[in-house]
C-alpha cells in the first residue's frame, strides 16, 4: 500500500473524524500525482485529459506510473506533477480531481469545491513576529498525533536545516508557548520552512494548539538551550543531484504548469 492509500484507508475506517479527513487531503497534497494528458506536453504547456461524469468535470491522477497504464490499457502521455502544484492549477476551473480511479482501494473523485479548499488551506502563511525569548524548557503537553506529523512533515525537507527542535518558551513581556527551533537553514529555506511547520499543525486539526516557529544559526546562544532542552527532529540530507534534461512540468512551485 502507498501512503496514499493508507492514509484513504484511516479516513474510509473513521467517516467522520476530521482528522483523518484532513491527514489524507495532506498526504495527497505531499504526493506525486501521475497526470494523465491529452497530448504530450510542450514545456511547462499541458493539456490533461478531461472526463465529464454526473458529479462534474475531472482530471485523473494517479500516485503510481502502474497505476496510470492499468486504468488506461495503453501508453499514454502524462505529467508527474505534486499534489499541491495540481490543486493549485486546478482551483477555479471548476474542475475537481480524481485519484487512482478503480485501480486501488484509494479510487476517489474529489470535487471542484474541495479542490478549491485544499489550495486555500496551502496557500495559508505564518504570521511574522518579533520576540524576545525570556526561557526555553523540554516541551509538554502537545498531541502525539501532532509530534507525529512534525517527524513526517520534516522528513521531507532534506536539506533546508541541520535539525529542528521543540522546545517549551517563555517571552520577555510575557506569553508562553511552544517554540519549533531550525538550526542551520538559509534564508531561502524559512519561508518553506515555517510554512511545513504550519502545515503539520493545520492538518493535525487541533485547534487548541499553537506553535511557534524561529531560525537559529550554529553558533548561536540559543542553540545549546535547544539542544539541552528540546525535542530534536533530525532532517536528511539532500539527495545527490542527477542530471536532468528538462525539468518536469510543477517541479518549480513558482512556475505552475499552464493548464490548457
Amino acid at each position: 500500500m502507498t501512503p496514499l492509500d493508507k492514509a484513504h484507508a484511516a479516513m474510509q475506517a473513521a467517516k467522520g473524524d476530521d482528522t483523518a479527513r484532513l491527514r489524507f487531503y495532506e498526504c495527497l497534497a505531499d504526493a506525486e500525482l501521475f497526470v494523465l494528458l491529452g497530448r504530450e506536453a510542450t514545456g511547462d504547456d499541458i493539456s490533461p485529459e478531461l472526463f465529464e461524469v454526473d458529479e462534474g468535470r475531472f482530471v485523473l491522477g494517479f500516485d503510481l506510473e502502474e497505476r496510470l497504464v492499468q486504468f488506461t490499457g495503453r501508453a499514454a502521455p502524462y505529467a508527474a506533477i505534486s499534489g499541491r502544484v495540481l490543486v493549485q492549477m486546478l482551483d477555479g476551473q471548476g474542475i475537481g480531481l480524481g485519484v487512482n480511479l478503480e485501480v486501488a482501494q484509494s479510487s476517489i473523485l474529489i470535487p471542484a469545491d474541495a479542490v478549491g479548499w485544499l489550495n486555500r488551506t496551502l496557500g495559508q502563511t505564518p504570521d511574522r513576529v518579533e520576540a524576545r525569548i525570556a526561557g526555553i524548557s523540554a516541551p509538554s503537553g502537545l498531541p502525539e498525533a501532532l509530534i507525529g506529523a512534525l517527524e513526517a512533515k520534516l522528513a521531507s525537507a532534506a536539506g533546508l536545516a541541520e535539525a529542528a527542535y521543540l522546545v517549551g518558551v517563555s517571552y520577555a513581556g510575557g506569553g508562553v508557548g511552544h517554540l519549533l527551533g531550525f538550526v542551520g537553514a538559509d534564508a531561502r529555506a524559512q519561508g518553506p520552512l515555517a510554512k511545513a511547520a504550519g502545515e503539520a499543525l493545520t492538518f493535525t486539526g487541533i485547534e487548541a494548539a499553537a506553535m511557534d516557529v524561529g531560525f537559529f544559526d550554529v553558533g548561536d546562544p540559543v542553540t545549546s538551550r535547544l539542544v539541552s532542552q528540546g525535542l530534536r527532529f533530525d532532517i536528511p540530507l539532500p539527495a545527490p543531484k542527477e542530471a536532468r534534461p528538462r525539468p518536469a512540468p510543477g517541479s518549480d512551485p513558482d512556475k505552475p504548469p499552464i493548464l490548457r
